[in-house]
């Protein structure tokens, strides 16, 4: 399966290879496995070193399971992450157990969703930045540890002092700020940001996306930006791949996804993004009939073809493989 990614694999951070996470569901008198949801069902990508990979979709499309697994929040059932620190390192993540993955947690971090769920309420804010330094920076002095924390608030537009107060004496904004330090408390090379703009008003979304590009400049950070609004992703990301019910099914730059999407799938998501303009409706709306399937009963072949607007009977057959729709873009679409 491709990646779209002509560049030599020494470039790239992060590459994942039919990636796939299963849940078990189990029921009965004897709790037996009954089904499975398969929230990422065969996924490949690759992340180039300091570029950003925005990944849309609608919820529950697998997105945050894919953040998740490269982290090692949730185990992958199969496939690979190839996960290289420098050109010349490489490892699998995948099979690692939690004692081996813990050097590579200083080197992958995570932005979550929720600014107001993320943070313990009964810690400091400078024990909450704190805390990745005592786990991977035994070597660090208390004066040391404590002169970090100052100077990562100030990085994040926040104070030294404010380090001794609580959570809840912050705002959703603030509070994002302080996740964004967290992460970059171990001088992380690669982020999983989780949507973190979806919980803030769009005044406070505008400051942690300038904040996010500006720390990736100096840092010279690897994204993988989470989000189901296009029209944010596309201004933070140098390509996007679309997600639907576990699959890619477009991966392209993200100004050809946002001007020109070739996948029906992709064509409907950005035709519903609104438009400043209330009197004006965008040209080629693009209407979806009927309800996303469930993971626990995915179609038959392509998981879109119930919805599709250009289906064909051989669209049932079998999972359409990402192909080369023209350069630079894939498309898991034989039909376009």
């Amino acid at each position: 399966m491709q990646t779209a990614d002509a560049h030599p694999a020494a470039d790239n951070i992060i590459e994942a290879s039919d990636l796939k996470v299963h849940f078990p569901i189990h029921g009965g008198l004897f709790l037996r496995q009954v089904g499975e949801v398969k929230a990422v069902d065969g996924v490949s990508f690759a992340i180039r070193r300091g570029e950003t990979l925005g990944l849309v979709g609608e919820s529950g499309c697998g997105k945050t399971t894919v953040g998740k697994a490269i982290i090692r929040l949730v185990q992958a059932t199969s496939g690979s992450l190839t996960f290289r620190k420098s050109p010349g390192e490489s490892i699998d993540l995948v099979p690692l157990t939690r004692k081996q993955m813990r050097p590579y947690r200083a080197d992958i971090q995570m932005i979550f969703q929720d600014p107001y769920s993320s943070l313990n309420p009964r810690w400091t804010v400078g024990a909450i930045v704190e805390e990745p330094l005592l786990i991977h920076r035994k070597d660090m002095s208390k004066k040391e540890r404590e002169d970090r924390v100052a100077w990562l608030l100030e990085k994040v537009g926040l104070t030294g002092e404010q380090a001794s107060r609580y959570p809840h004496e912050f705002s959703g904004g603030q509070r994002q700020r302080i996740g964004v330090a967290r992460a970059l408390a171990t001088n992380p090379h690669f982020i999983i940001a989780d949507e973190p703009v979806s919980a803030l008003d769009v005044s406070i979304q505008a400051q942690v996306i300038n904040l996010l590009q500006d720390l990736q400049e100096e840092f010279k950070l690897t994204y993988l930006f989470v989000a189901h609004d296009l029209s944010v992703v596309v201004h933070v990301s140098n390509r996007i791949a679309v997600m639907y019910l576990g699959n890619i099914v477009e991966l392209a730059p993200s100004r050809d996804v946002f001007q020109s999407p070739v996948h029906p799938y992709s064509k409907a998501l950005l035709s519903a993004v609104p438009l400043p303009d209330p009197d004006k409706t965008r040209p080629g709306r693009v209407i979806l009939k009927g309800d996303v399937p469930s993971p626990l009963a995915k179609p038959s072949g392509c998981g879109f073809r119930t919805r599709c607007p250009i289906a064909k009977p051989d669209c049932a057959l079998r999972v359409p493989d990402l192909r080369e729709a023209s350069p630079g873009r894939l498309a898991a679409c034989p039909h376009v």
